[in-house]
């Protein structure tokens, strides 16, 4: 049947339906549009890729520490909150930086697969969301305390350049290519494209352009990071080539009955590799010997001075037992290390330079240290030349300083927290006030002065051991630094405190062995020691936490007896 305008109807006056004819074009469709979004995801995974291996070797020529994830992550731990960096240190230890980095690359590369997504339909916004990251990267190289000035932002401007020119010519290939139109006709969206395919856009070309851009990317990055490790072979030869003078003042021997031979309790010498590092260095300095210097200015400075490795190395040298704590470190934590030191006095050197301590009538009294990393760490000057052994240090345990550990020159101070006392990498002393400067830390809420807190640990047995009934031996250490330890307690449950064995006291600046033979039965039990320094103070059982001036409370394991 028909209606008037001789359109075909059915009985009931309704147009027939037409039945849907699925084509092969039509179901190739889908996998079509698949194929570009991941190939549109690779073009923005590879700019990435391309940015940061640009960035990387301007930064040779540069310095690495204006690479875009250094800087970046340098520029994140600036302006991390206390907590969330004390977090960091408590859950991922060293590794805290590594941790940070993999996590500034990742996000990176997430960033850049949702530019090369958004490049398919937008190739100019895609390109532009590059060069502004390049622009983050520059602002963050440019605002570190160790910027040497506009020139660190190159790196991550020409990086930017090179990633958003490589995804606009990708993202350029990704774009589907017109079917050609009948002659007297208009072009069908559905008609099948022109070789080389269905996709619309040239498969081929595109891998062969993105296969040579990653070659290419790798090439260049590994170049990059190749000059980035020649840049530290004059201070390696430096470091290679120092003998350490036998010290003027050599350390004492260390007591017999300082070093307990219990299993499992921390050796009384930490070793170098074993010695805690925290700190804000992503790339660890590498600094000449022969031509590193230290300046010494400020109010009360008589005379400045700048001094050389050489001229530190001639004086004469004293050499020291003497346990460090960072200030990061738990109830119960590793990050407290016992380490011989040789060095110059610090004080002897202030003094040259007609430095008075305030108790004196100077009129500095507090002295800020800066690391070549633009680190700053503040000292108050009575502490330092009151007698103790403060020292800017040349060596540990015998060798020149590793680079990790503030090659060539670090402080030491006896005492005081690492982060008001243990400036590495020290190229600069300046004397000041408190009320004048705020250095690094107490900027972000920590306090100006800290002096380590009265705190002792259980080695073994470790949480959650099963020992067997009979005599088990609890041991650890304690430490009170320029106080001394005076006695250990062991409670076991809430039972009495029970005196333990102090091992020989080597200075009253290192840490102190003890040991409990504990007489243990079956069940699940709870060990606690605390410690009682030599001014009569009692480890309190008050937890706090690190921050504002170091964590306090007394450390205890659980362990099962079978």
């Amino acid at each position: 049947m028909g209606n008037s305008d001789g359109e075909l109807t059915n009985p009931h006056g309704r147009r027939p339906r037409i039945p849907h004819v699925t084509t092969e074009r039509n179901r190739s469709k889908p996998r079509r549009d698949l194929w570009r979004i991941a190939a549109g995801a690779l073009s923005g995974a590879l700019a990435g890729f391309a940015a940061l291996a640009a960035a990387e070797l301007l930064s040779s020529a540069v310095r690495p520490e204006a690479g875009p994830v250094v800087a970046v992550g340098g520029a994140t731990i600036d302006r991390t909150p206390a907590s969330v960096k004390d977090w960091a240190i408590r859950e991922f230890g060293t590794d805290d930086k590594l941790v940070l980095q993999s996590g500034i690359v990742a996000v990176l590369a997430l960033l850049a697969v949702s530019l090369g997504l958004v490049a398919l339909r937008h190739r100019r916004v895609g390109t532009a969301g590059v060069l502004l990251f390049g622009l983050i990267g520059a602002f963050a190289a440019t605002s570190r305390p160790d910027s040497t000035g506009l020139v660190d932002a190159l790196p991550s401007l020409a990086g930017a350049v090179a990633g958003a020119a490589l995804l606009y010519v990708l993202a350029g290939l990704l774009r589907p290519r017109p079917a050609p139109v009948p002659a007297g006709g208009t072009a069908d969206p559905d008609a099948a494209d022109p070789a080389p395919g269905e996709t619309g856009w040239d498969r081929r070309r595109f891998l062969v352009a993105a296969t040579a851009a990653a070659a290419a990317s790798a090439g260049v990055g590994a170049l990059g990071r190749a000059f980035n490790a020649s840049r530290g072979k004059d201070a390696i030869a430096s470091r290679a080539g120092i003998v350490l003078p036998a010290p003027a003042s050599p350390a004492s021997a260390v007591p017999k009955g300082a070093r307990l031979r219990v299993p499992g309790i921390s050796p009384f010498v930490t070793s170098t590799g074993d010695f805690y590092r925290v700190d804000t260095a992503l790339v660890v300095p590498k600094v000449n010997a022969d031509t590193w210097r230290l300046r010494i200015h400020g109010k009360g400075v008589a005379r400045e001075r700048t001094l050389s490795f050489a001229d530190l190395l001639g004086r004469e040298l004293i050499e020291r037992d003497i346990t460090l704590t960072c200030v990061s470190n738990e109830v119960g934590g590793s990050y407290v290390g016992n380490a011989r030191w040789i060095g110059v006095r610090l004080a002897d050197v202030l003094a040259e330079c007609g430095v008075k301590p305030p108790s004196r009538g100077g009129p500095a009294d507090q002295l800020v240290a800066r690391s070549v990393d633009g680190m700053t760490i503040g000292t108050p000057v009575d502490d330092v030349m009151d007698g103790r052994d403060a020292l800017l240090a040349l060596g540990m345990n015998g060798e020149p300083l590793p680079f990790a550990h503030g090659f060539p020159v670090r402080m030491v101070v006896p005492g005081l927290y690492g982060y008001v006392s243990a400036c590495k990498w020290i190229e600069d002393i300046e004397l000041t006030t408190f009320d004048s400067y705020d250095p690094y830390w107490v900027k972000r809420d920590w306090a100006a002065k800290a002096p380590i807190k009265t705190q002792s640990r259980i080695d073994t047995p470790r949480p959650f051991a099963r020992p067997k009934a009979g005599t088990v031996m609890v041991a650890g250490v304690a430490w009170a630094q320029h106080r001394g330890i005076d006695k250990v307690e062991v409670r076991v449950d809430d039972g009495p405190w029970q005196l333990a064995d102090l091992a020989a006291e080597d200075t009253r600046d290192t840490w102190r062995q003890w040991s409990f033979p504990w007489k243990a039965t079956a069940g699940g039990h709870t060990l606690t020691v605390r410690a009682t320094d030599r001014t009569g103070a009692v480890q309190t059982d008050k937890r706090t936490r690190t921050i504002p001036d170091g964590a306090s409370g007394r450390h205890s394991v659980v362990v099962t007896v079978d």
